[in-house]
């Protein structure tokens, strides 16, 4: 059979030493105050005119109506589909129980 071929990781023949670190302590000195940044400047406020909320209004309206006959339209092609699969069966129904 086919073995795979595991490769072995070859050890070091020379023992390496690991040279010692050593740790000093360092003291902490506290960083100088800065000079505080500047305000951001304030983002400017919406001014809504006559124009501006009469468009608003009339975009919520026509989304409003869209989504409507929308879900209207969807409403009525299930009433549709529902009404003739029970037409169906009643007219299949009928068929079979004359014979």
């Amino acid at each position: 059979m086919i073995r795979p071929k595991i490769p072995t990781m070859p050890q070091p023949t020379v023992p390496v030493a690991t040279p010692a670190t050593v740790m000093e302590p360092t003291a902490v000195t506290p960083a100088k105050p800065s000079t505080p940044a500047p305000p951001a400047p304030a983002r400017p406020t919406i001014q809504l005119t006559p124009g501006t909320v009469l468009a608003l209004v009339g975009g919520g309206t026509a989304v409003v109506l869209v989504v409507g006959a929308v879900l209207v339209s969807t409403l009525l092609a299930v009433t549709v589909t529902a009404t003739s699969v029970a037409v169906c069966a009643v007219v299949l129904r009928s068929l079979l129980t004359r014979r």
